[in-house]
């Protein structure tokens, strides 16, 4: 038995018009083929891969075995070519082929994933490249070239090579488990009071940052490099310390958590900032994308992560 040919792209795609819509007619309609070219299309496509795909017995043609087989394969190399031409589209059009992006761990998940799947649908041909840091590792990445954009915190003043814009706030709030002696705190809770307890703070990996505390108030802390660590350690009741709101929402509705009448506030304010090295203007999409953080309300509603 000889070898199977070479199929063309085009054969293909009359193959899959055919099943996608129930026959060679509904398929010569679809393509503004007569149905003889659908038929001859589909024979010599048999012929080439020395196999037949259709069973021609009944009024409506079947897949055979080996059609079925095959037509999982043509439907891949279809979507491979597409994806290609949609690539080289953009390229032409001096789009990006990849964007690389940096999120401080305190954005909201699910503001991420609403603004990352707008992403894909306005630009389908850019490959994207994600990281999520805390703290200076955010402008880091940046200041590195290794990431074009960054949602970081307002921790770090910018270097002189990092342009920054306002894109916002997140709700922090200092919690403990309800089993932890601060959550029967009554009244007010001083800063004395929650110097003594073991707090669980937030560590990165930057130069930026390193040596230099942020909102560390105990005398005794766990130094954490994971925001889910952290997260559950304070549902685990081996400390305090302070989450994004729509974290850890959930569990304060749940019990699971206990949000901590703190003297100085029982919330504050984590300011977000879209950041970009000065010398490297981002490329239409990493532009689009850049506005979607800045225009983001981070007033309204959202789910938890």
């Amino acid at each position: 038995m000889r070898d199977p040919g070479l199929p063309s792209l085009e054969q293909l795609r009359v193959f899959i018009a055919v099943i996608d819509h129930g026959g060679f007619a509904a398929a010569a309609r679809a393509l503004h083929r007569t149905q003889s070219v659908i038929s001859y299309t589909i024979a010599n496509l048999e012929e080439q891969l020395n196999t037949a795909l259709l069973d021609r017995s009944k009024r409506k043609p079947e897949l055979t075995e080996a059609g079925k087989a095959l037509l999982a394969d043509a439907r891949a190399i279809c979507m491979k070519v597409d994806s290609m031409r949609s690539r080289a589209k953009a390229l032409s059009a001096g789009l990006e082929a990849e964007v690389s992006l940096v999120v401080d761990v305190m954005f909201p998940t699910c503001l991420l994933v609403r603004i990352l799947n707008a992403f894909q649908q306005q630009f389908p041909a850019v490959a994207m490249r994600l990281h999520t840091e805390a703290l200076g590792a955010v402008t880091q990445l940046v200041l590195d070239r290794v990431c074009h954009i960054g949602i970081c915190g307002g921790v770090v003043s910018p270097p002189d090579a990092i342009e920054r814009r306002a894109a916002g706030e997140v709700t922090m709030m200092p919690v403990c488990a309800p089993s932890h002696p601060l959550a029967s705190w009554q009244g007010k809770i001083p800063a004395s009071a929650l110097r003594d307890h073991m707090q669980l703070v937030l560590t990165d990996r930057s130069q930026l940052t390193a040596g230099r505390d942020y909102g560390v108030l105990g005398l005794r802390t766990w130094r954490l490099a994971d925001l889910g660590s952290k997260h559950a350690l304070l549902r685990g009741g081996l400390g305090w310390g302070s989450m994004p709101q729509a974290m850890i929402s959930d569990d304060l509705a749940n019990g699971r958590l206990v949000q901590l009448d703190v003297a100085d506030g029982k919330a504050f304010q984590y300011p977000l900032y879209a950041i970009n090295r000065t010398d490297e203007e981002p490329g239409p999409a990493g532009r689009w994308l850049m506005q979607q953080f800045l225009d983001l309300d981070h007033s309204l509603p959202h789910d938890a992560y």
